[in-house]
């Protein structure tokens, strides 16, 4: 049987700003990636999502990101690998101990926008960030793209990883995507939830220019702040479940 985890980012509110759908999209997801205050989510913000996934048992993640709270972590900044895991440390840190006073425990790390689509292509910045997560907790499984600097590397470290896949981003033919969302609102939610089906059973997605390429999916990302985002997530979710496909944690995927 086929199994498949869906990853949703969140705790991205940050102050008066609200940000996502946080609650409604904890009903749909096993794994959140929780904003750790460098793109989004203040401390109050992080201490209510972590209670939040504990309330829905859903597995907790860090979503560490450039130091760029101005650009929402979506600008490419020029850091060294030094300064990167000392960024990622940092924010794994600030996570773990709203995890620990909760009495859970973060099961993932997931990089944040630039700071993510950087390290798929940078082989230096791809390891930083791995000994940053590796170092704290070796157990701990990051998500990267298919045929990703972050994969290759994270294999030859002996770090777990989850190969991702998108529900509401436009894939490459490398299986990398497009890091912001093309068109308007999202309408068509049976041909994302179909497409996200056909990801996870066949691995085949067809690219943003036509093309249908191999794709491996071990956690689908839904988007919280995608329009739509909660009828979007109930659509993927009765589609695997009428194609067959057992929606499960990542720990139980990757061990």
């Amino acid at each position: 049987m086929h199994k498949v985890d869906l990853n949703c980012d969140m705790g991205e509110s940050f102050g008066l700003y609200e940000l996502g759908n946080d609650e409604e999209m904890m009903q749909y997801i096993t794994s959140a990636n929780i904003a750790c205050g460098f793109h989004g989510g203040d401390p109050h913000v992080m201490r209510k999502t972590v209670e939040l996934a504990k309330k829905y048992d859903v597995g907790i993640g860090a979503h560490p990101s450039f130091p760029d709270l101005l650009g929402f972590g979506r600008r490419y900044m020029t850091c060294t690998p030094a300064e990167v895991k000392d960024y990622v440390t940092y924010q794994l840190g600030a996570l773990r101990e709203f995890c620990r006073t909760t009495n859970v425990k973060m099961q993932h790390c997931k990089p944040h926008g630039a700071l993510f689509m950087k390290a798929m292509e940078d082989k230096q910045l791809a390891r930083s960030i791995l000994e940053a997560i590796h170092e704290t907790d070796q157990d701990m499984i990051v998500f990267a793209l298919n045929q990703s600097e972050v994969y290759e590397e994270a294999i030859r470290m002996g770090v777990p990883v989850a190969k991702e896949a998108y529900s509401d981003r436009e894939h490459t033919e490398s299986g990398s995507i497009v890091l912001t969302r093309r068109g308007s609102e999202i309408n068509d939610y049976e041909a994302l939830a179909n497409r996200v089906v056909r990801m996870v059973k066949e691995e085949r997605v067809v690219t943003y220019d036509g093309k249908d390429v191999s794709i491996q999916a071990e956690t689908i990302c839904i988007h919280g702040d995608t329009p739509g985002a909660p009828a979007l997530a109930k659509a993927i979710t009765a589609a695997l479940k009428a194609g067959g496909v057992e929606i499960v944690p990542i720990k139980t995927i990757i061990k």
